[in-house]
């Protein structure tokens, strides 16, 4: 699949980012900003604990925001019924600090998901329980409850993306005013 717009091409959209139920604009806008980066594509589930036309979630997203391929849903069920990739192959993670499973020990195939819960409460159980095998954990000391939500969605797409070889993706970058010695 070919993503374009104004001065951003991708060769293909890699890994879809989902959150379910965000709450906090400036996270929201901060994780869409890396998914235009990376060329991911983001998935909101409803309800959101903001308006997408708040400008905290703009100025998160800086002026990338109209770059990002974005896509609602009304409820978990819309996002699955609505996404049928995930019934031919691709998977779906779940990020959680209830996983048995740590996101570097998994194989995180270029068209899968990784969805992340709320910033109050994670993702709820009710949908955990039916995907034990693909919920995945960021490692971290025990007496810390989570990471911030745009902390843990960087960690965990740029571990798949590089799992997948950086497809499309500058690895090398230049210095603006000198050369390199």
């Amino acid at each position: 699949m070919f993503f374009a717009c104004a001065a951003f091409v991708w060769e293909e959209v890699m890994i879809n980012i989902v959150l379910h139920q965000p709450e906090i604009p400036q996270n929201t806008g901060n994780i869409g900003r890396s998914c235009v980066a990376t060329g991911a594509v983001l998935h909101l589930i409803e309800p959101l604990g903001f308006s997408l036309s708040e400008k905290q979630l703009k100025r998160a997203g800086m002026d990338y925001w109209q770059y990002l391929d974005v896509r609602r849903y009304m409820n978990f069920e819309e996002f699955l019924e609505k996404n049928p990739a995930l019934g031919n192959g691709a998977k779906l993670w779940m990020a959680t600090t209830k996983a048995h499973h740590v996101y570097s020990d998994v194989q995180i195939g270029p068209d899968d998901y990784i969805m992340f819960g709320k910033e109050s409460a994670g993702i709820p159980e009710e949908i955990l329980v039916d995907y034990e095998d693909t919920c995945i954990r960021i490692p971290m000391l025990d007496q810390i409850r989570s990471l911030n939500l745009s902390n843990s969605v960087a960690i965990v797409l740029y571990e798949a993306l590089r799992q997948n070889g950086f497809p499309g993706l500058q690895e090398n970058g230049e210095l603006h005013r000198l050369q390199w010695k």
